[in-house]
């Protein structure tokens, strides 16, 4: 069955800072003060990488019983490709992520053929990697003029 999720992200007072709320849980992100922010929080395309490796972590977590394989620990290292003249409109480059990297990290007994299976089933199963590897529709549903 569809769920719809839902988040507000408002700008605070200061500089670039948006405080992003979900559920009544809220962090705040900005952008480096050589970007124009005052660097107490990190960026929207880090956060970006953050959903996706805490979205593989939950898989891992979630589904590693069910798929018969075990480990100790578990860690994602991810890091992004981004060109920010995209953004600053300096150039026609596009403006997020031309390219995505990670690596999974495991301490484990199993084989690496079941390690290799298992990091292939998470990356099935991660619905933030869906979303990047295949896009999703993009809809602005209004622009509303309120009250001051």
């Amino acid at each position: 069955m569809l769920e719809t999720f839902k988040i507000t992200a408002k700008k605070t007072v200061t500089g670039l800072q948006v405080e992003a709320d979900a559920r009544g849980f809220k962090f705040i992100l900005d952008e480096p003060e050589e970007l124009g922010g005052t660097n107490t929080g990190m960026n929207p395309v880090e956060a970006l990488l953050c959903a996706f490796a805490a979205c593989q972590s939950i898989v891992c977590a979630s589904f590693a019983e069910s798929q018969d394989f075990s480990y100790d620990e578990f860690w994602i290292e991810v890091e992004g490709d981004l060109d920010p003249d995209g953004f600053m409109g300096l150039s026609e480059v596009r403006n997020g992520f031309q390219e995505i990297r990670y690596s999974t990290h495991f301490v484990t007994d199993e084989p690496q053929d079941k390690i290799d299976a298992f990091s292939n089933f998470m990356d099935q199963h991660c619905p933030v990697s869906d979303n990047l590897q295949n896009g999703v529709k993009v809809v602005r549903t209004a622009a509303i003029k309120e009250s001051k």
